[in-house]
């Protein structure tokens, strides 16, 4: 059976709302609904957008693998819905993966928008190699992971991307002091905000400065060999 029903991953900006684009706009307000990480961020972008009357179901890490298949279903039966998360592209340490699953298994048609990214966003404003990257998510919570986690990426060529809470920074700041002072790192903050920062130098460099100026905010952590 034929059908003109599909899942479309929408990024949403990661803090400027100018960031959304315009085939992001035309996706949110033609959708027959709009599955959310919290419905609670996505009405007020909608608001802004002047967006209204869209059904919005929630879709988060505790129930994604159980409506993943309900939602694939729906477009298969004719429903073009729209999947965003808090902020960013939807799948980077967010929901999205078990419906790109869901629709890849059963035949589901799937979009993927090009959009707004933390990642990209402070892997180029770092100023450090771009050529191979590696991101790793949330840094571990377990001190033993993480140090791991570090060593790994300062051991390759590669620049080594994490998100970091900032109640744990200057721990982490002071393991990669420990590993290696000379090693490179960037802190990017409140990325495409008003108080957006990128902290660069030495992480014995870095350490001093955060433990003088405890942070704030969202952080991007980047890290290169010396």
């Amino acid at each position: 059976m034929e059908t003109t029903g599909r899942i479309i991953l929408v990024p949403t900006p990661i803090g400027n709302l100018g960031d959304i684009t315009l085939r992001a706009v035309e996706v949110l307000k033609s959708a027959d609904r709009i599955a959310c990480e919290d419905t609670r961020r996505t009405a007020p972008l909608l608001a802004h957008l002047g967006i209204s009357g869209k059904t919005l179901v929630s879709l988060h890490e505790h129930n994604e693998a159980r409506r993943a298949p309900e939602l694939a279903e729906a477009a298969r039966n004719g429903e073009t819905i729209a999947l965003v998360t808090d902020a960013g592209m939807p799948g980077v340490s967010d929901p999205g993966y078990r419906v790109v699953q869901a629709c890849i298994e059963s035949g589901t048609p799937l979009e993927v928008l090009p959009g707004p990214s933390a990642v990209i966003t402070a892997l180029i404003g770092s100023g450090f190699p771009c050529h191979a990257f590696r991101f790793g998510g949330f840094l571990p919570v377990k001190s033993g992971k993480r140090k791991s986690a570090l060593e790994a990426v300062l051991s390759s060529d590669e620049t080594g991307i994490f998100f970091e809470s900032p109640h744990r920074l200057v721990s982490t700041l002071e393991m990669l002091a420990e590993i290696d002072p000379a090693a490179r790192v960037c802190v990017a903050r409140e990325l495409s905000k008003k108080f957006e920062t990128y902290h660069r130098g030495t992480a014995a460099e870095i350490l001093a400065h955060f433990q003088a100026h405890p942070p704030k905010g969202e952080i991007v952590l980047l890290v290169h060999a010396a």
